[in-house]
């Protein structure tokens, strides 16, 4: 949501490699629980002191956007290891898609102004923002069938970026890899995007999602085992990639913040305790009769906008 005014021109001049199936039927929302086939992800970077600020204006804007008709859907995932940030991962079937839904934006803000304002609040606490769309590579995941976002609270996520002309080289990597899996029988699936815009160099993203840290010690466990399976002229070979054809690899850790995130309502079937919690609302104070008071945590509008500003004045 958070980037999608000023992504027509670059979608409309986007070229290079692109495998989204055609089939598909163009929604509003990505209600799938599984891997997207376009994902936009969105990395922000906020000031020391100022995350707690940002935080309750993105929550706030999810609440006024889970009572609306919007665009499109994300998930915000806040970093665990590296540098502070949050990121926004935002699914599409199509580029056709993400256009309607910058188109739709446009609307949104232009009939509630006070959503558009807090996005412009989050806006100005920024000091980073990059901002990748990337298209799913079905040949290169482990088992994504197996993959349902809406059960994922962490998420490791491997950056990698290549030297020119070696994609081809970090194919043969990912197959070994996935082969080597297979072999010990791991259970931890993956899915990879390629990027397609946003990079300087030649990148892939790779994905795990987690419904537990634990996964990590499964991981870890499955070093030996995974060397083993390779073999060691397939280890000698993965080796020789890495040196060669890598220019950068990154690997972090997220968690899932569903306060700040807006997901269907399908999605959010898949666990609904999680992603759309029961909130108790506070006790209203005695009023004049026929005085309405709006109830906590209620309105889009004015009321939850003045009382963000305030607070943020306040700190």
């Amino acid at each position: 949501m958070t980037v999608i005014r000023g992504l027509a021109a670059i979608i409309l001049l986007s070229v290079g490699y692109v495998s989204i199936s055609s089939g598909q039927e163009n929604k509003t929302l990505n209600p799938a629980p599984a891997p997207p086939n376009l994902l936009l992800l969105v990395h922000q970077e906020f000031p020391y002191g100022k995350a707690n600020a940002r935080n309750k204006l993105a929550a706030a804007i999810a609440r006024a956007c889970n009572r609306l008709e919007v665009p499109n859907s994300w998930i915000a995932l806040q970093s665990l290891t590296g540098g502070r940030e949050v990121l926004s991962f935002d699914p599409f079937d199509s580029f056709e898609q993400m256009e309607q839904s910058f188109d739709g934006w446009k609307k949104i803000y232009a009939a509630h102004p006070d959503l558009a304002r807090m996005q412009e609040e989050v806006d100005a606490l920024l000091t980073n923002e990059r901002t990748i769309v990337a298209v799913r590579r079905d040949d290169l995941g482990y088992h994504t069938d197996n993959i349902d976002l809406s059960e994922m609270r962490f998420m490791r996520v491997v950056e990698v970026r290549l030297a020119p002309g070696h994609e081809s080289e970090f194919v043969e990597s990912l197959k070994i890899l996935g082969e080597a899996y297979e072999k010990i029988k791991a259970d931890s699936p993956w899915v990879v995007y390629q990027v397609n815009l946003g990079m300087q160099s030649p990148g892939f993203l790779i994905f795990m999602p987690m419904n537990a840290l634990k996964q990590n010690d499964d991981l870890l466990s499955w070093k030996e085992n995974l060397q083993e399976a390779e073999g060691e002229e397939a280890m000698k070979r993965l080796q020789q990639i890495a040196r060669e054809s890598y220019v950068n690899t990154e690997s972090n850790l997220f968690v899932v913040n569903s306060e700040m995130s807006h997901v269907s309502k399908e999605f959010a079937a898949g666990d609904p305790n999680f992603w759309t919690p029961m909130t108790i609302p506070a006790a209203k104070p005695a009023g004049r009769k026929g005085t309405v008071i709006p109830a906590a945590d209620q309105g889009t509008g004015k009321t939850i906008a003045r009382k963000t500003r305030e607070k943020i004045r306040n700190r």
